[in-house]
C-alpha cells in the first residue's frame, strides 16, 4: 500500500463531514474488536473500515460516472443511491489508494448490501458498520448484544432491521441483501 496509516486516515477523513468521520472511527474500532473476538485479521478489518465510506459524500453524479465508465455493477444504478458508495469505494480503494487485497476490497464493496457466501472479513466490516458506538437506531442495542456472542446472529439482526425499515417505508429492497440474509439463515440452521 502506498499510504501510511496516518496518510490514509488524513486523506479519507478529508472527504467527509466530521460527523461521518466520527462514524468511520467507530467502525474502525468495532471492526478491530470484532476481528480480535472472532479470529479475523484486525489490521485488514481496520483498513477496510477506514475506507468503507470513502466515496459516501461524493456527488451522486460522480459516483454514477465511475460506475458507468468502469462497468461496476451497472444494476446498482436501478437501486437506491445509498448503495452506490460501497461499489465506488472499493474501486477508489484500489485505484487511488493502491489496495490490492481482494478481501479488503470485497469487504468495502459489500458493507451495505452483504452477499451470499460472506467471508469473515465481509461479516466483520458489515456488522461493525451497524454496531459502532455512535449508532443510535431502534434495535441497535439488540444487534450489539447478539454480536457479542455470534457474528452471524448479529449480522442477521442487522439485515432484518434494514429490510424491515425499507418495508415500512415502502422502499425497494436490494435483492442481494435478501439473498445475503437468507444465506445467513441457512448457515445458522445448518449449525444448530
Amino acid at each position: 500500500m502506498g499510504f501510511s496509516r496516518e496518510a490514509l486516515i488524513e486523506s479519507v477523513s478529508s472527504q467527509m463531514p466530521k460527523k461521518r468521520w466520527k462514524h468511520t472511527l467507530g467502525v474502525m474500532e468495532s471492526a478491530r474488536a470484532l476481528a480480535l473476538k472472532y479470529g479475523g485479521d484486525p489490521e485488514r478489518a481496520e483498513l477496510a473500515a477506514t475506507l468503507h465510506d470513502v466515496a459516501k459524500y461524493w456527488p451522486v453524479e460522480r459516483q454514477r460516472e465511475i460506475i458507468e465508465q468502469n462497468q461496476l455493477s451497472p444494476e446498482l444504478l436501478s437501486y437506491d443511491k445509498q448503495l452506490w458508495h460501497a461499489e465506488v469505494g472499493a474501486f477508489v480503494a484500489e485505484q487511488e489508494y493502491g489496495i490490492t487485497d481482494s478481501g479488503v476490497l470485497d469487504a468495502i464493496r459489500y458493507h451495505t448490501s452483504g452477499r451470499v457466501g460472506m467471508t469473515l472479513l465481509d461479516k466483520i466490516v458489515c456488522l461493525a458498520d451497524y454496531i459502532e458506538p455512535g449508532r443510535d437506531f431502534p434495535g441497535v442495542d439488540h444487534i450489539r448484544k447478539l454480536a457479542d456472542s455470534s457474528l452471524e446472529e448479529g449480522l442477521l439482526a442487522g439485515f432484518d432491521s434494514t429490510i424491515s425499515l425499507l418495508l415500512e417505508k415502502r422502499r425497494i429492497v436490494f435483492p442481494l441483501t435478501v439473498l445475503a440474509r437468507n444465506d445467513l439463515v441457512r448457515a445458522l440452521e445448518e449449525n444448530e
